[in-house]
């Protein structure tokens, strides 16, 4: 099968969740006997047009000169270079900025859709940008032969609200099983002496939530923001936040440095509240970390029992003062660790993807 992946800055991962999926999958599928193409930003540092058996498209980005709406144009680049390559499957992950040229996709081929989550939810966006997006939602239920969410909340939504095929499959992850503790030295830690987070810096992550529980708290533990802060949200959050135990470490894409760092922290906040399940909660939870998240169903879902739950700074500074020890939890880091191997093993997920694009591929007159 000729497949292509659509919807991410691409691969390596130098951006986020997507891009770490698409980095996974690509390879996993390439090991199957397929043959992947993912589309880069022309903008991504990686300019090869191959990485690791998948074939690299490079197409103009111009999101660096007008912002988040230059993904718009990006993506009109992608699908319209789609028409001439003759895939078999597109895979499109996201709809936020894709949808709206879903008249533009080639017909002869399957087309399938990884929605995120349910971006019209999402609090940092005002009414009128929910409200389109809530349409772009319907395009790309209406445009692709099948859904693929990637957790069961998301499932539910898209099977109640919509009368289509819609199929569950998580994102993967890796056992992290070589911890070095050298890796610390170079940002001054001490093993299991801080706390941190890693998400994108925007309101719907709850990173001032997680900021202001700390500060307001008696703990001396250093909180580690590790996310790119040359956005509105993040300068804002660095002008606000001075007190010494904040430090923002700007954006971490090494997998190994950001394992270590969980592997080694005390408490791992997971503040994200809208779309699915993330990718960066899963590579925690392989990463033996401590893990207290914002109560919401995704993460509940994911999590079961397994994590402290906070739903405002006070619940954050509650936490922190009564200097709970990662030590002291580790049913929880085990009972994580197992529902990783369980639930979210590479192979799982890349089967499981696999076995989507086999069913299509062979019912889908005319491709």
């Amino acid at each position: 099968m000729k497949i292509a992946i659509v919807g991410t800055r691409g691969v390596p991962n130098n951006y986020g969740g997507f891009e770490q999926f698409a980095q996974y999958l690509s390879k996993g599928l390439v090991k199957k006997g397929c043959n992947v193409y993912v589309y880069n930003s022309h903008n991504h540092p990686y300019k090869k047009s191959e990485w690791q058996g998948v074939n690299i498209i490079h197409k103009y980005d111009p999101e660096y000169l007008i912002g988040l709406s230059g993904q718009f144009i990006y993506d009109f680049n992608c699908i319209t270079d789609s028409r001439k390559r003759g895939f078999d499957i597109i895979l499109q992950l996201g709809y936020t900025t894709n949808s709206i040229w879903h008249f533009l996709l080639p017909r002869h081929c399957v087309r399938i859709c990884n929605p995120d989550g349910m971006e019209h939810g999402r609090s940092k966006y005002p009414k009128i940008v929910k409200k389109f997006l809530k349409f772009a939602e319907q395009l790309a239920v209406k445009s692709n032969h099948a859904i693929i969410a990637d957790s069961k909340v998301i499932r539910d939504y898209y099977k109640n609200n919509y009368k289509k095929e819609i199929f569950y499959v998580a994102y993967p992850a890796k056992i992290f099983e070589y911890p070095a503790q050298k890796i610390l030295s170079k940002y001054g830690l001490k093993s299991y002496k801080y706390n941190m987070l890693t998400a994108r810096l925007q309101k719907d992550n709850n990173i001032e939530t997680i900021i202001r529980g700390t500060v307001e708290s008696y703990n001396n533990f250093p909180l580690l923001v590790i996310g790119a802060y040359e956005n509105k949200y993040g300068k804002y959050l660095r002008k606000k936040y001075k007190d010494k135990r904040i430090i923002f470490l700007n954006s971490i894409y090494n997998i190994d440095i950001l394992n270590n760092l969980r592997f080694y922290s005390n408490i791992y906040f997971h503040g994200h509240s809208a779309g699915g399940t993330n990718p960066s909660l899963l590579e925690a939870m392989a990463s033996s970390a401590f893990i207290m998240a914002h109560n919401n169903p995704y993460n509940k879902d994911v999590l079961k029992e397994n994590a402290l739950f906070f739903e405002n700074s006070k619940d954050i500074t509650k936490i922190l003062n009564n200097n709970l020890m990662k030590n002291d939890y580790q049913n929880m880091i085990e009972n994580n660790k197992k529902i990783i191997k369980n639930n979210y093993s590479e192979q799982k997920i890349i089967s499981e993807y696999y076995s989507v694009f086999k069913k299509y591929y062979k019912i889908v007159p005319n491709k």
